[in-house]
């Protein structure tokens, strides 16, 4: 439709405008003859009109191409058919010029008109077409916003579910391991005579122990209490302490001791980037090194991680590449930056 409506542009409204360019052709049309005249004599005086005439028909419209019609037949007959500069009837020959003139040029006006209306509806079923694609990416837009909308409530409800249950976890689970192991320790007390019951109840203990160490660092996984009493600073650097211990990984933090407080959903953000960029290493990378950055500059607080690792390897990459999506931690961090307003490097 686009090159059916370029081939033929729409008549201008303009009244005026057509008249002027119809006249205009036609008087460009009889100069040239003019000039030709003493080269073509009064032979085929017709020709060089009819281009002006089918571009009358083709963008002037059916009043102004009529117009060109008539005042070529009479600036031919007044100018270039014999005798010059007078109205007396012409000789066959340039009757059957004239007619066969005449009947060029209705057909030409016929065929201009038809293609006008064909492109008129042409012009019109287009934009019909492109008002209906105008609605869909709407309401595709609408329908975007919505899941991001979502996503992000999603999101939300998570990291609370997150810190309902490390709260659980330490209130209740947390409080009877320590009083199963005071008892524990006064049963030991009691019977050290015993050595191998001793052996054992000093054994269990210790597991009971490590289970609650276990325990609580879930529970502060989960949700650092750090996190919503002493702030961003604070927690990152007891989950890199914690992390590269546990991971034999030397994590460098570089992050101003006066970074100041911020929202919970923005602390809670980049305290869940940095956990997952830091999971990632050790999954992944296979550096024994990693660095985190943390600046507040201009409203805007920047995080960077970085490592020495081998990368993403080819077959994992292609993988991504054919599935058009990234992994499930990448896409939730992207997810929890959008939901913010911020924005992330690849």
């Amino acid at each position: 439709m686009a090159t059916a409506a370029s081939l033929f542009p729409p008549t201008s409204n303009n009244t005026l405008l057509r008249y002027t360019l119809a006249l205009s052709a036609i008087a460009i049309a009889l100069l040239i003859r003019g000039a030709l005249n003493p080269l073509l004599g009064d032979s085929i005086p017709y020709v060089i009109l009819l281009p002006a005439i089918v571009f009358s028909a083709w963008y002037c419209g059916v009043g102004p191409s009529v117009v060109s019609v008539v005042l070529a037949l009479v600036a031919a007959k007044y100018w270039f058919i014999p005798p010059l500069h007078s109205f007396s009837l012409p000789r066959t020959a340039h009757w059957i010029g004239m007619v066969a003139f005449l009947l060029a040029s209705a057909l030409v006006l016929v065929m201009g008109e038809s293609c006008r209306r064909e492109n008129g509806k042409l012009r019109r079923s287009q934009d019909a077409l492109e008002e209906r694609v105008q609605e869909r990416t709407a309401e595709l837009d609408n329908a975007n916003q919505s899941l991001r909308e979502l996503t992000g409530r999603l999101l939300q409800v998570q990291d609370e579910e997150r810190r309902r249950f490390a709260r659980e976890l330490h209130d209740s689970v947390g409080q009877v391991l320590a009083a199963l192991s005071i008892n524990l320790s006064a049963a030991r007390s009691e019977i050290e005579r015993l050595t191998k019951t001793a052996n054992v109840l000093s054994q269990s203990e210790s597991l009971v122990q490590d289970m609650s160490k276990e325990v609580r660092t879930i529970s502060y996984l989960l949700h650092p209490p750090l996190l919503d009493e002493a702030g961003l600073s604070s927690a990152l650097r007891w989950y890199i302490n914690g992390f590269a211990e546990r991971s034999n990984i030397k994590v460098d933090l570089e992050c101003p001791d006066d970074f100041g407080r911020f929202s919970r959903e923005l602390e809670t953000a980049v305290f869940r980037v940095v956990q997952e960029c830091l999971t990632n290493i050790h999954r992944h990378s296979g550096s024994a090194v990693a660095k985190v950055w943390i600046v507040h500059r201009d409203n805007l607080v920047l995080v960077d991680v970085e490592d020495r690792g081998t990368g993403i390897p080819s077959e994992k990459l292609n993988e991504m590449i054919s599935n058009g999506m990234p992994g499930v931690g990448i896409r939730g961090m992207r997810e929890r930056i959008r939901q913010l307003g911020g924005s992330h490097a690849r």
